[in-house]
């Protein structure tokens, strides 16, 4: 079984390096445009792709469950006697 896969990896070897072979470069009929414009495109794409915003989850808050309801609301009227006047204070209550 290895035999084989020797055998198949250098048959890959061979072809690949028969098929990379350089040829002649020429610049005909914008092919150097569309390479440079192509190449710009991925590389955009590809940085894009890299800088996405991470999001990250808010650390676990303990909210405590809530106390007993109360307001505010005016109390008994009381005599003030620094001013002279009736006075309905403020008072909570909760239920």
């Amino acid at each position: 079984m290895t035999r084989i896969v020797n055998v198949t990896m250098a048959v890959a070897a061979v072809s690949t390096t028969l098929m990379l072979q350089p040829g002649a470069a020429r610049a005909d009929n914008g092919q150097v445009a569309a390479g440079v414009i192509g190449g710009l495109a991925v590389g955009t794409l590809f940085g894009a792709a890299m800088a996405q915003p991470r999001y990250y989850a808010p650390a676990p808050v303990y909210v405590a469950p809530p106390g007993p309801a109360c307001y505010w609301t005016r109390g008994r009227p009381v005599w003030d006697d620094y001013r002279g006047v009736w006075v309905r204070p403020r008072i909570q209550v909760c239920d």
